[in-house]
């Protein structure tokens, strides 16, 4: 009787880790495609960075988000779904001054929310803690970015820097997802 248990444990724990490593590979891609959607989307919003050298600002990205392989599963969404929520909120400023397509924004906040919601029911199911440092350095790394719009007030040069800052952070968000499929 024992050992039928221990077998039917065995067997549990084998075909949940299974399912796990699968969930993991499809959220990777899930990931992984709307990243590569959302950086389409950016380079389409027509703006110049050589124009608007002089604006150019260090918004200094958190070095563990440029050396990723340290985070475990859990920690790269947590990451993730903090970095496609804050460049949500950012993308829904003041973008008047722009001159961009609102068609193509209106695509780009679908796409980010989409994949907000998307991990927030991921991390609803699983056992995910907020308390993460890194967390702490993106939330004031984004702050940089609002504060730097807000003292540019919101002009067509600064929502090119940071359109330029957001598709190099999809670039390291890229590689964290990586992650995902180790």
């Amino acid at each position: 009787m024992t050992s039928r248990c221990i077998l039917q444990a065995a067997l549990l724990v084998y075909f949940s880790t299974t399912v796990l490593a699968m969930n993991y590979d499809l959220l990777q891609f899930q990931l992984s495609s709307s990243s590569v959607e959302c950086q389409e989307l950016l380079l389409q919003l027509n703006g110049t960075s050589k124009d608007c050298l002089k604006d150019r600002m260090n918004f200094k990205i958190p070095e563990e988000i440029k050396k990723s392989q340290q985070f475990q599963k859990e920690d790269i969404i947590l990451i993730t779904l903090e970095m496609f929520g804050k460049t949500f909120d950012i993308f829904r400023r003041n973008l008047s001054s722009t001159g961009w397509n609102e068609t193509i924004v209106e695509d780009l906040l679908a796409t980010l929310h989409r994949q907000k919601k998307h991990l927030e029911g991921i991390m609803e199911e699983g056992n995910f803690t907020r308390d993460h440092r890194t967390l702490l350095h993106l939330k004031r790394y984004y702050l940089r970015i609002v504060q730097y719009l807000k003292a540019k007030k919101y002009s067509t040069c600064a929502w090119t820097i940071v359109q330029a800052e957001i598709l190099r952070g999809f670039f390291f968000l890229d590689k964290l997802t990586d992650y995902l499929l180790s």
